[in-house]
């Protein structure tokens, strides 16, 4: 062998050596490289929260070796909807969790993975599904949903019409030329139909007929921004590469990208007039629309249906008689009971939801600690700077005169405890003065809850829940000068965040009617990124994050849509049922309790939180049985409810006359609540089967707490003669004193469906 093969061989072999090596190190690089790590442990084991929190420590602890290291590592302890951690930890440490008791599943942080429209995926209808309701009906092309809002921002792309064919022809509407609206240019095969109605407005401010003065576009045009949040919300076409300064980063979309727009200004200058709504009404009702979508309406105390002085009682009346679905948002007063409001029967009236995603925001103080908040915070990374506590004052009482925080992040803690939209102004109007006073950022304790509109800014400002605020106050006492540095927001999507039902949601029950379930169903409507409007011409495109049931109900709008192309010949009323009937009430992507934000605690959802429950547009397609309504049964449903036949005739416009003896418990709504049993009561249902010719159901009873439910007969058969079946209901109570409200449910299941309803009991002697 000469001395070059030799040369070959060492070589060769020293290179094999080196590529062992370098996998090696690659290995062992992946194992030991810290990265985000949920340790899923399932539903919680006692109401406990302290001690909860304490064993996710112990846990982490116990892996990293350390208190100290845990406290560093820890993201999130999850012990209030369920049990479990996130914390940064390397794959080996995170393996040695797998294993052991309590532990459901230890999950890679899918932290990265960003997309706008979140809730469209989490409510099961994603583009890449070749079976969902969206790809069955070729994303709602052919269905038109008109809205009722501030105005339209037709540049945006979410208005594009690319890939769609010619205009329905049963549109009968048309594109009204305004300020800074064209028809010709700003219409299209997407956005077919734009009016504004603003005669009332005028009326009502005492200068009829002169619009000067008006601080609005006098045309479709949006100027507010809410009218371009909803509308694409419900029927934006795909856009990709969308975000909010990068947050949720990817493809726009609304719920039926391919239905058509018609869009009704009816409010000016913030304001919404009845007589202009109901002329929106008349004009969808006559347009051909198949949907309406109304985020509007009136606050606890309201008006009678029959009181024409709330258009939205009337207008919506007719246009479902009309065959038209009416969707409006049940209002933000929550989370106090009784605060439902655009509850008319005939309306599907929806809650908001908040999807699974959260944007943990980092603040890291000075001894290496890092908590993580919740922002949208987009702007730059303070540095490391002088945390200052805003002694003996809430956030509230800070003024101009502070200058003395000028380079400094201030922490201060909120006094106030109402409504999460006025929390939300508080902190918009201190961020403003901490920024005007020469502040570099500011970190607001506050009661926890999910609606971060407060925090949408490039300022750096973080909201943290009390006991967060503590230890971060309780740091700065520790130190002669604190540290702090706030870090941009980030996305987090997926388990194990989990659905809750926003504080600021209107709850029942049914303030006029308590034995009429409201709201209908949920929907998300919390950090909703959609089109908005810009006053930037350059800019064609903006899109932003709002919050409210205005932002929940397009949601259920562009699902209605879905619907109604895929069953053409159904009712309002059956889309509703099929909707109620077939809803989450467990989180549609972990399987755990939804849980409702309250002004003290968050307890586990019911049926005045969220009707049916999270909407569910899969199951909704095929319902197998619903509880179907006619015009007529509507009316006599207002007799039911007390109204006399004269009022009754006036919402209908034609003589009326009130069957004697209708309980309003035997209206056939698709749900049952009795606000005022004493002893026993017995009622009935009437089921229509849109499943199976011949199929065969069985009931299922959750009874209510102390709380009999009896139902006859305990099994439907339906056959191709037999479409229809009525069964009665007798609820009796164990309690000999007043209480309050126990839910549960009853459901119908023929192996294939389950169509469920809720129950609501109160015994009152």
């Amino acid at each position: 062998m000469d001395k070059n093969q030799n040369e070959l061989i060492v070589f060769s072999f020293f290179f094999v050596c080196l590529l062992v090596f370098q996998n090696a190190l690659v290995y062992t690089s992946a194992l030991s490289e810290p990265k985000v790590y949920i340790v899923y442990m399932g539903a919680r084991q006692h109401d406990d929260v302290d001690l909860i929190t304490s064993t996710h420590h112990d846990m982490l602890a116990t892996a990293l070796g350390s208190r100290e290291a845990a406290a560093n590592s820890m993201i999130y302890s999850y012990s209030h909807g369920f049990s479990g951690f996130a914390a940064m930890m390397t794959k080996s440490q995170a393996q040695t969790f797998q294993d052991l008791p309590g532990v459901v599943k230890v999950i890679p942080n899918s932290f990265y993975k960003l997309r706008t429209t979140r809730s469209w995926d989490y409510l099961g209808l994603s583009l890449n599904s070749a079976t969902n309701l969206l790809h069955d009906t070729k994303m709602g092309d052919g269905a038109i949903v008109a809205v009722l809002d501030t105005g339209v921002t037709p540049e945006n792309e979410a208005y594009n019409d690319r890939g769609l064919g010619p205009i329905p022809s049963k549109w009968k509407g048309y594109c009204e030329s305004g300020e800074r609206f064209d028809p010709k240019k700003h219409c299209n095969r997407k956005l077919i139909g734009a009016r504004f109605f603003i005669k009332g407005y005028l009326a009502e401010i005492g200068q009829p007929g002169n619009v000067s003065g008006i601080y609005d576009y006098i045309s479709p045009r949006d100027l507010n921004g809410h009218g371009t949040h909803t509308s694409s919300t419900a029927v934006g076409s795909l856009v990709s590469n969308v975000s909010y300064k990068g947050l949720a980063l990817g493809t726009f979309r609304g719920g039926a990208p391919r239905a058509r727009l018609a869009f009704y200004k009816i409010a000016w200058e913030g304001h919404f007039n009845a007589a202009d709504a109901l002329k929106a009404f008349d004009a969808a009702i006559h347009d051909g629309v198949d949907v309406i979508s109304a985020s509007f309406g009136k606050d606890v105390p309201l008006s009678a249906e029959v009181d024409p002085i709330d258009s939205l009682h009337f207008g919506s009346f007719h246009a479902v008689a009309h065959g038209i679905t009416v969707v409006a948002a049940g209002g933000n007063e929550g989370p106090a009971a009784q605060t439902v409001s655009a509850a008319d029967p005939w309306i599907l009236t929806v809650a908001a939801n908040t999807p699974d995603r959260d944007f943990p925001t980092p603040i890291t103080l000075g001894n290496g600690q890092t908590f993580m908040g919740q922002s949208l915070f987009t702007g730059k990374d303070t540095g490391v700077v002088d945390l200052v506590f805003v002694s003996d004052q809430f956030c509230e009482t800070l003024s101009t005169n502070d200058t003395w925080i000028a380079g400094k992040v201030v922490l201060c803690f909120t006094g106030k405890h109402g409504l999460d939209l006025d929390v939300a102004n508080i902190v918009a109007q201190v961020r403003a003065i901490v920024r005007e006073v020469g502040g570099v950022g500011i970190i607001v304790s506050q009661k926890p809850f999910t609606l971060l509109d407060g925090y949408l800014d490039d300022f750096p400002s973080v909201q943290v829940d009390h006991e967060v605020g503590t230890k971060i106050l309780l740091y700065t006492g520790t130190k002669s000068t604190p540290k702090v540095r706030l870090s941009p927001s980030k996305t987090h999507i997926g388990k194990p965040i989990s659905s809750v039902i926003a504080k600021y949601s209107s709850r029942g029950p049914y303030t006029i009617s308590p034995s009429i379930l409201k709201p209908d169903v949920a929907a998300p409507g919390t950090n909703i990124l959609a089109a908005y409007f810009t006053n930037d011409r350059t800019v064609s495109s903006f899109y932003t994050f709002l919050s409210g049931t205005s932002m929940a109900a397009p949601h259920v709008a562009g699902i209605v849509a879905l619907l109604k192309v895929a069953h053409p010949d159904w009712s309002p009323t059956a889309i509703k049922s099929a909707i109620v009937t077939t809803a989450w009430t467990t989180d549609p992507s972990s399987g755990e309790p939804i849980f409702s934000e309250g002004e003290t605690i968050t307890k586990v959802a019911d049926a005045f939180d969220y009707g049916g429950g999270i909407i569910n547009p899969n199951k909704a397609r095929y319902p197998g049985l619903i509880y179907d309504m006619s015009t007529s049964d509507y009316l006599q449903c207002l007799c039911a409810m007390g109204y006399n036949s004269t009022s009754i005739s006036i919402i209908a416009g034609k003589t009326t006359s009130c069957n004697k003896g209708l309980s309003l418990l035997d209206v056939n709504f698709p749900s049952i609540t009795t606000p005022n049993l004493k002893g026993s009561v017995t009622i009935t249902r009437i089921v229509t089967n849109v499943g199976s010719v011949n199929s065969k159901y069985k009931v299922m009873v959750e009874p209510p707490k102390g709380i009999t439910v009896t139902v006859k007969p305990t099994t439907l058969n339906f056959s191709s003669n037999v479409k229809k079946a009525s069964y009665s209901v007798t609820i009796s109570t164990s309690y000999r004193f007043n209480t309050g409200y126990y839910f549960g449910s009853l459901t119908w299941n023929d192996g294939v469906h389950n169509v469920r309803i809720p129950i609501s009991v109160k015994t009152t002697y």
